[in-house]
């Protein structure tokens, strides 16, 4: 870093965007960006929609996108919800008949750079199948790590966004203590 206040010049920064972020009216901001504009929306947009949407009417902590390319929970973010995005990026196993390789820590790592998202990578273990009992053992996974950074505290609730098989589904969970 240059200059001579480096640490105090990125503390300000910082106040100046918390404060801006308090005056932000992010109803009419959804508002205006889910208005039809002319042509209709494809079906991942719907479902970000749907899912910021719900998130707000149920007054959600925090929402959880699964993910393998990072775009459903960029366009969740789109939409500017005030609870935080965690983006689950799910590692999809790739061979060349001679090595097995992974992807999905690249798509992570560019989610950093998305207001409002956190990502983590899934287990590569939890990714070869999508069925109801590793999915259910992923959001484990990523509901201990909302618990663990502070995002999520029990009785809270939250909105999880994900592809089950074809479907694309939105959900609403209750969390207990």
């Amino acid at each position: 870093m240059r200059g001579l206040y480096p640490i105090e010049t990125i503390s300000i920064v910082g106040k100046i965007c918390g404060e801006s972020e308090k005056v932000y009216n992010q109803d009419s901001y959804f508002k205006k960006t889910v208005k039809y504009v002319g042509e209709p929306m494809s079906h991942l947009e719907s479902i970000a929609s749907s899912a910021v949407r719900a998130a707000i009417k149920v007054k959600a902590s925090v929402i959880i996108c699964f993910t393998s390319s990072g775009r459903a929970a960029r366009l969740i973010a789109k939409y500017r919800p005030t609870m935080p995005v965690l983006s689950v990026v799910i590692p999809r196993l790739k061979t060349n008949q001679l090595r097995w390789t992974t992807t999905g820590a690249y798509e992570a790592r560019q989610s950093l750079i998305i207001r409002g998202l956190f990502p983590m990578l899934a287990d590569p273990r939890h990714a070869a199948e999508s069925t109801g009992a590793t999915n259910e053992t992923v959001l484990k996974v990523a509901l201990d790590h909302g618990r663990n950074i502070g995002v999520i505290k029990p009785h809270d609730r939250v909105v999880v966004c994900q592809k089950v098989g074809d479907d694309s589904v939105v959900k609403i969970i209750e969390l207990e203590d």
